[in-house]
């Protein structure tokens, strides 16, 4: 259970999870590698709780507890589990919560790997997966089936952020019996509070904001006590081990994730104003700007904006045009993953299932980076004009 030391995130970002009395002193908790913990007493071994107690290196050691508890606190949230993956995050929510013959509805504008989780991986266990329009809002409530268990959202969508009404959306699966699944990647602990919308389980890819500096690989699961023990239970039984260095460094970018997220949101309001005004990009897929379509969503639910959005270009350009431009950037990269201090940039083609995608242009997914804002939009200018030439 989280300790409330304050109202205040930046507070809570800096004292989560902290305890220096029982680390001699120690400002943030060390790094305990463990396999064997040793009980001193039959009676001891025999009362050993894995969901509080420190019994084994695979289910939890202090340092993995102090992160869970930090990012819960965050959060709102009463318990965390932390994973090897945001990918270990998601799928062990979603067998946690389903067997044979369940129905999973999950929005079409989703991350693919939880996707292709369902279409190559539950679907072999009886799990069926129907996708449904991000932005149906209440209208879900005609799609839920009686095996429906699990409602999955993502807000904004992966690559083409679609913002979702996640309340309405929450109190149509609750009404029919179904949790509420939410991956909180974009948003964070910080700039989206799941559990004041109506989400059951907060998912986060840990390896992006959370950690902060492109180094360790996390998923961090949050939930109330209501869900705490089946989900506790699913991730026991799955062997989805975070790793006490990985959640070390997840830790300490924790207590800098204000700062950064501040300045991130700072830069990607400077470049995609700047985006919107170029001839080349017909469209700036940016929840933060007040063009993006889903932007009073935004400002009703979110308390800001991380660095990741979207663009159209004026046109469909082939890889020999996409290469001249891409190939040769000064400070932008080509790199999976995003929310490390870097920028980054890579064309996108969202998968569909449910709805139809065709903007009639390339899509390229941005992370905006803390460099200088003025120096990501040189190079942003430079690789357009290297574009117009080909």
């Amino acid at each position: 259970m989280v300790k409330k030391t304050s109202s205040n995130d930046e507070t809570k970002l800096v004292s989560g999870g902290r305890n220096p009395k029982q680390n001699y002193g120690i400002v943030n908790p060390p790094v305990y590698h463990a396999s064997t913990v040793i009980s001193p007493t039959l009676k001891s071994w025999r009362n050993r709780d894995p969901m509080k107690d420190i019994v084994y290196g695979r289910v939890g050691t202090p340092t993995q507890r102090a992160l869970e508890e930090a990012v819960a606190l965050v959060e709102e949230g009463d318990r965390a589990i932390t994973t090897a993956s945001g990918l270990g995050a998601i799928a062990v929510a979603l067998t946690s919560f389903t067997k044979s013959g369940d129905h999973i509805l999950m929005a079409d504008s989703a991350y693919f790997p939880a996707r292709a989780f369902c279409n190559n991986v539950l679907a072999k266990y009886g799990v069926e997966t129907s996708f449904y329009d991000p932005q149906i809002g209440a209208g879900i409530a005609d799609i839920i089936q009686d095996n429906t268990t699990i409602v999955y959202t993502e807000n904004p969508g992966s690559l083409t952020f679609e913002m979702q009404d996640i309340p309405a959306i929450a109190n149509a699966a609750h009404e029919r019996g179904a949790i509420v699944l939410h991956d909180n990647t974009w948003g964070t602990p910080l700039f989206y509070k799941s559990f004041q919308m109506g989400i059951d389980i907060s998912i986060h890819a840990a390896t992006k904001y959370i950690v902060g500096h492109s180094d360790a690989m996390l998923g961090v699961l949050v939930t109330k006590e209501k869900h705490f023990e089946t989900l506790f239970k699913g991730f026991r039984s799955s062997g989805q081990h975070a790793a006490p260095d990985d959640c070390y460094l997840a830790l300490r970018g924790l207590r800098t994730m204000s700062v950064r997220l501040n300045q991130h949101q700072k830069n990607a309001i400077i470049v995609a104003n700047w985006l919107e005004s170029r001839s080349e990009v017909k469209q700036v897929l940016y929840p933060a700007l007040e063009s993006h379509p889903g932007h009073e969503l935004w400002k009703r639910d979110f308390l800001g904006a991380c660095g990741l959005f979207s663009i159209i270009l004026d046109k469909h350009y082939d890889d020999t045009q996409l290469g001249s431009m891409l190939d040769h950037m000064d400070l932008f990269a080509m790199g999976a993953s995003w929310g490390g201090y870097e920028s980054l940039i890579l064309p996108g083609a969202p998968p569909r299932t449910a709805t139809t995608w065709d903007p009639q242009g390339t899509l390229l997914r941005l992370h905006i980076g803390l460099e200088n804002s003025d120096d990501l939009i040189t190079d942003l200018d430079k690789s357009f004009a290297r574009l117009k030439r080909k």
